[in-house]
């Protein structure tokens, strides 16, 4: 059922985000408590290695190879064939996960002595590097919540499937990884309670300022997290003074202040969200990238040997097959294929300020599964070892990233994509000051506010999740320079 309609009193949530930034939780009054909290959280997730075909539940397809699970839900691993005239590399074939399924990634939202709080979860995924790390309250494909697994139901759902007791703050439709997700997405959720909501083991409440100076630790906040925190309706309007002076030198206010000035800046319909729109526009007509669907055993420059599907130049990724014990979730063994990627990954904002207001340098990437072409990224997103195999110059703007000066560097921490289908997929996230020049015309790259990325995240497609990773991660910086 649907929740209340959303009619935010935007001065009024500005107060209470920045109360929630700077004030201490109720459930920690320090990131000490909490770490201590963490050590005993008693959730866990080993994955091992298998050959694909010792996979349980999956079968192999006799005349493509594609794999699929034999109750036809979760996801398949299937060949694509993409056709890209205009890009780096006109013609390639890939293995890529189809998951037609929407999943729920919910963050429950609540004040406690005034101080909005959110509901965390100490989630285990079999991909994540590290094992644990800090989830949404909910985080589930529709096929767990359905209970296809037979396991365990999902706490908190009810809150997400029947909002009409509460007050939906942010509900949107959001894609994941284009090139290695086909047209995935996943609701992303914020709901307000105001009734009483039980604690349950491995679940805390954080204030907004907790969970991102979290986010400034490596490898500590999930990348659905992230995601859901960047549809935040944040806005920094009136709030420079908070920010203003509370840095540890003149130039790190003077960087907070931008920031805030930034989430107020083009959050309407003015003229500076109708340009950014039509330059997306422009930009999804005149690209042409067509895809089809090919058998997995005939994907062009792919093998499948050693109980894997690798790529001929042993670069890119890998699909293998894991077997996963679990402590802590609906399902405490199972079998899987996951990708596996080699190398990791430069994800990366140039920002720069224009007239007081920071912006940060957005990029046009037109990947395979994407269901709209093209979406706002990264200034950089690129695995730099892998690059070499498709083009001789490395990415725009990759050297000016590298190559920063440590004092332009306000955001630097390594972080973990999408654990349940990718393993130790790591990506090195950087948000670099720069005075680097960008034409006005310039069909691919365009200084854009967080202002008006955050009123594009109020709608499906436009904003691809690296760079919602990196907003949340820019957004933190009011609390972590």
């Amino acid at each position: 059922m649907p929740g209340q309609a959303i009619a935010l009193d935007v001065p009024r949530m500005t107060e209470r985000i920045a109360a929630s930034l700077s004030a201490t939780g109720s459930r920690f009054t320090d990131l000490g408590q909490f770490h201590d909290w963490w050590r005993g959280v008693g959730t866990s997730a080993r994955a091992e290695h298998i050959p694909l075909d010792r996979l349980r539940g999956w079968v192999q397809d006799a005349a493509t190879g594609d794999i699929r699970h034999e109750s036809g839900k979760f996801f398949s691993v299937q060949g694509l064939d993409v056709h890209s005239p205009d890009g780096l590399v006109p013609n390639w074939q890939q293995p890529i996960i189809d998951q037609p399924e929407t999943g729920i990634l919910g963050i429950l939202v609540k004040e406690f002595d005034g101080v909005l709080h959110c509901l965390m979860q100490a989630k285990a995924e079999p991909g994540n590097a590290n094992g644990v790390q800090i989830s949404p309250t909910v985080q589930a494909t529709r096929s767990n919540f359905t209970r296809v697994h037979g396991g365990s139901a999902v706490p908190y759902l009810t809150y997400f499937q029947d909002t009409a007791p509460h007050r939906v703050l942010a509900d949107v439709r959001q894609s994941e990884q284009g090139s290695w997700f086909y047209r995935k997405r996943n609701r992303n959720m914020i709901v307000e309670v105001t009734g009483d909501v039980e604690e349950l083991d491995g679940f805390c409440w954080l204030t907004l300022g907790q969970l991102y100076r979290l986010l400034a630790e490596e490898d500590m906040v999930n990348m659905d997290t992230r995601t859901v925190l960047s549809c935040l309706p944040a806005s920094g309007a009136g709030a420079e003074d908070d920010y203003a002076g509370t840095g540890r030198s003149a130039h790190t206010a003077d960087f907070r202040a931008s920031v805030a000035r930034s989430l107020a800046h083009g959050t309407g319909d003015g003229p500076d969200t109708a340009a950014t729109l039509s330059w997306i526009t422009d930009a999804r007509s005149r690209t042409q990238l067509t895809t089809r669907r090919v058998p997995l055993d005939r994907v062009r420059g792919w093998r499948r040997a050693e109980g894997r599907i690798a790529h001929e130049s042993g670069g890119f990724f890998d699909v293998i097959g894991v077997e996963v014990t679990a402590v802590g979730r609906e399902v405490r063994r199972w079998t899987q294929p996951m990708i596996r990627p080699h190398g990791i990954g430069v994800i990366a904002f140039l920002v720069r300020e224009f007239d007081g207001v920071l912006h940060a340098l957005m990029r046009q990437r037109s990947e395979p599964g994407f269901v709209d072409v093209t979406e706002l990224g990264p200034t950089v997103q690129c695995t730099p070892e892998n690059y070499g195999l498709i083009a001789a110059e490395p990415p725009a703007f990759l050297d000016e990233v590298l190559r920063a000066a440590p004092e332009r560097i306000r955001y630097d921490t390594l972080l973990s994509e999408e654990g349940g289908r990718f393993h130790h997929a790591l990506n090195r996230y950087l948000i670099v000051e720069s005075d680097v020049d960008v034409p006005a015309d310039d069909p691919d790259f365009r200084w854009v506010s967080l202002g008006q990325l955050t009123a594009l995240l109020r709608h499906s497609s436009y904003v691809n999740v690296q760079a919602r990773s990196l907003t949340a991660c820019l957004t933190g910086c009011l609390v972590t320079v």
